[in-house]
């Protein structure tokens, strides 16, 4: 890590992702003082100058280097990078939308972080006058960032959306669009570097990109953490349940990882069928193949929408004998009528707790929930991104494996 760098990196915080921007920049502080702390003591150390030499000489190199320029107070004390790049929102009321970039960023690293799935009405004109905003009118706010952030002459653009938006919608099965693969290239043909996404639906979309970087992060470790709160790890009753087939890979890395049996859940869909809440799914069969009689189950997934084929696995889990279930998904989208369907299958004792990140945002009307336990990301992503800008590996932030291990000590 370069100091004179840390003043080249900037962070815009799309409307409705103020919150996990602010966690993110805490933790790019957080990485950039540790570090700081780290180099003064070894100069000091090296080179037999005082602490307070020191820190004037390097605040000397960040303000003579400094893209922004001017003078600065306090040249004998530490001073964080801002981070924050202001920027203002403009949402119009035919729908349309603005972005306004107002502070010079030529030649940075900017990171544009945006919530697709914000669905909370948000105070976007400072008006008084919230408005919730859909998915595509999140989008069109990236685009218009994005397109902003490109004409004031950011030296790179790298896009942070913890939910990868359309990512479902990422083969055909007739005459339909290939949405998710459009968003990225939409991205990369104006100019996007990078794309910084968590536990991406389908891995084979990263494949539709000729230039564009796509930097799929896991919450196994942040998830594993919150798991271990909540379960003794080491009991052999713990099982790892796969809901369907399409999430084997995950669990059987959970299995793994925590070394215990895995068991799947054969679940037959009529896709003629939309789901429109949890009651009305698409499921016309399950089976299970495996054995949860008196057990300990986790069952882990991506993304939960309405949620309505989990409950329904939680409740075949509880008829085949299991005797706690706690469930891990790292986008909790809460759709439609979700989070009420859930508080009554909790009441009616189908499940114990659901471990959810903070790549979507909620308010209180589910983080407040008995049964709903949040695991943060925004380290992750900090650590991601500092790493990015100063051109270091991303190995072992992409490969959770040897953090676990640590986390869990020794067989």
């Amino acid at each position: 890590m370069v100091f004179t760098r840390s003043s080249l990196l900037g962070i815009i915080a799309c409307p409705g992702a103020e919150k996990i921007s602010g966690e993110i920049i805490s933790g790019l502080k957080s990485i950039y003082l540790k570090y700081y702390k780290k180099t003064a003591d070894s100069l000091v150390s090296r080179y037999g100058y005082s602490r307070e030499d020191v820190v004037k000489k390097i605040n000397f190199v960040n303000e003579l280097t400094s893209v922004k320029g001017g003078r600065i107070k306090d040249v004998d004390k530490y001073r964080p990078p801002a981070y924050r790049i202001p920027t203002k929102f403009t949402y119009f009321a035919n729908g349309e939308v603005k972005s306004e970039i107002n502070s010079s960023i030529r030649n940075m690293d900017i990171f544009i972080i945006q919530d697709p799935a914000n669905h909370y009405p948000m105070d976007i004109n400072e008006n008084g006058k919230p408005v919730s905003m859909s998915v595509n009118d999140h989008l069109m706010m990236l685009f218009t960032t994005i397109d902003a952030v490109i004409g004031a002459g950011a030296h790179s653009v790298t896009v942070v959306v913890p939910l990868y938006p359309y990512s479902r919608q990422h083969k055909k099965k007739g005459r339909e669009a290939l949405t998710a693969s459009w968003f990225g290239r939409t991205c990369e043909q104006m100019g996007v570097s990078k794309i910084i996404t968590l536990d991406i639906h389908c891995k084979a979309i990263e494949m539709t990109f000729k230039s564009l970087h796509l930097e799929n992060l896991h919450a196994s470790f942040q998830i594993i953490k919150e798991l271990s709160e909540l379960t003794d790890l080491e009991n052999d009753d713990l099982v790892v349940v796969s809901p369907d087939t399409g999430a084997i890979d995950r669990n059987k890395y959970f299995a793994g990882a925590l070394k215990r049996p895995l068991a799947m859940i054969y679940k037959e869909r009529d896709y003629s069928k939309v789901s429109s809440d949890a009651k009305q799914n698409n499921i016309t069969n399950m089976r299970l193949l495996g054995d949860v009689d008196g057990k300990t189950v986790f069952m882990a997934d991506d993304m939960l929408g309405t949620g309505g084929t989990l409950i329904k696995a939680m409740a075949m889990l509880k008829e085949h004998g299991a005797k706690k279930i706690i469930c891990a998904v790292s986008l909790p989208l809460f759709t439609g009528d979700a989070v009420n369907s859930f508080e009554e299958a909790y009441q009616k004792g189908l499940f114990d707790r659901i471990i959810g990140t903070n790549a979507v945002f909620h308010t209180e009307n589910v983080l407040d929930r008995e049964w709903f336990v949040s695991a943060s990301i925004s380290e992750l992503f900090a650590r991601t991104i500092s790493r990015i800008h100063h051109g270091n590996s991303l190995s072992s932030l992409l490969d959770n494996t040897k953090i676990i291990t640590r986390h869990l000590g020794p067989s």
